[in-house]
């Protein structure tokens, strides 16, 4: 089946957004101030975009993928698929912050495990109390100048909070610590273990999509990858402002430009 931009709209419309919902996404690209260039590709920038969304959206590899969208009319390679999600990630993410909104100012703090060329890796993440996601952060180490790193991430993108919830951690600790010192702030902490439980229910969302991708073969790539998984399960949670009634996929789009 040649791969028409008929075919595009046609398949965005049946298989994206619900039999029958008419909706021209690729006017909505249009209207957003926000380009990102797809120039140099083979392939249509809506196939690039279909790609990316479908491996950070769903508990794939990049093989099943591949096989996936071949059944739909689409060859592409496991190895081009990554290519897409390591070039483009980065842009889509930026976007998506600068439209994010805001958290709330009490948050949850915990850190789980992924695996990065056969060594285990520690992924920072905080979400509030209602469970929407502050930030995150991938590290090689689990210790204060990690967490304080992360926390001074989360701090540059969302505001300082009034209190953080933690485990008994002490490295965790002695971050929230250090950044009071230097910033005079007072962010209060807190370690009750059930309030941190929203956090650690919350990876599981997240672990269950890494877990088919089979390991990471470089840092790089395990970051970027958990970038898009982080911003997908985002928009599931609502947290893209937008202009209209979207459905998740259309909103995700948005983002290109």
């Amino acid at each position: 089946m040649e791969w028409s931009v008929w075919n595009v709209s046609r398949f965005c419309r049946e298989f994206l957004c619900g039999t029958g919902l008419a909706y021209d996404w690729r006017e909505r690209f249009r209207r957003n101030s926000t380009m990102i260039e797809f120039k140099g590709s083979h392939f249509e920038r809506e196939v690039i975009l279909w790609g990316i969304r479908w491996y950070m959206a769903y508990p794939v590899s990049y093989r099943q993928l591949g096989k996936m969208m071949q059944e739909r009319g689409v060859e592409v390679d496991h190895s081009t698929l990554n290519r897409w999600v390591l070039r483009h990630v980065p842009l889509l993410d930026r976007e998506f912050r600068a439209r994010k909104h805001p958290v709330g100012s009490s948050w949850r703090l915990d850190e789980t495990y992924v695996r990065v060329k056969g060594a285990w890796k520690y992924l920072y993440r905080a979400v509030d109390k209602a469970g929407a996601t502050v930030d995150f952060l991938l590290t090689a180490k689990r210790d204060r100048k990690a967490a304080l790193r992360f926390l001074r991430k989360a701090i540059r993108h969302n505001g300082t909070p009034e209190k953080i919830t933690i485990d008994k951690s002490g490295a965790n600790t002695a971050a929230i610590e250090s950044y009071n010192a230097e910033h005079e702030a007072g962010i209060e902490i807190r370690q009750v273990k059930y309030l941190n439980n929203i956090v650690e229910q919350d990876h599981r969302a997240i672990k269950r999509l890494v877990r088919p991708m089979l390991g990471f073969k470089s840092f790089w790539s395990a970051a970027v990858t958990l970038a898009g998984v982080e911003l997908l399960h985002m928009i599931r949670k609502g947290q893209l402002r937008t202009t209209g009634e979207l459905c998740r996929a259309q909103q995700f789009y948005s983002l290109a430009g």
